[in-house]
């Protein structure tokens, strides 16, 4: 059974850059049949998938995000990284990291609050 760990700083001001990790255990991140992904959840709102990568496919990212957002990974170490740049207020959220084996699987990890404050 995978386990997911995410890690951030927790409170980031407006137009900076916010680095998370998602640690892994429980799994090898090189398995070509996962879809390693990060996924969050605004206050009072739903949902929101940002993005994945998967050793098959790549990355691959929601258009809305796209353009501020980058995942990558560290197989050796079994850590997942997700970059967002010019950070926004809408920005503010609860930051989850996934794991996908389709039709088998799912794990995800307890999240790690984002504050977007000055």
């Amino acid at each position: 059974q995978v386990q997911l760990q995410e890690s951030g700083p927790g409170l980031v001001e407006p137009s900076q850059t916010l680095s998370l990790t998602c640690d892994v255990s429980g799994g090898s991140m090189s398995n070509n049949k996962y879809f390693w992904n990060w996924i969050r959840q605004p206050p009072g709102k739903g949902l929101e998938w940002i993005g994945y990568i998967s050793s098959t496919y790549g990355t691959f990212y929601s258009p809305s995000l796209k353009s501020r957002m980058s995942i990558s990974r560290d197989n050796s170490k079994k850590t997942m990284y997700l970059q967002m740049n010019n950070l926004k207020a809408e920005d503010t959220a609860v930051y989850y990291c996934n794991s996908i084996r389709p039709v088998a699987a799912e794990s995800w990890g307890q999240g790690t609050q984002v504050n977007v404050s000055s």
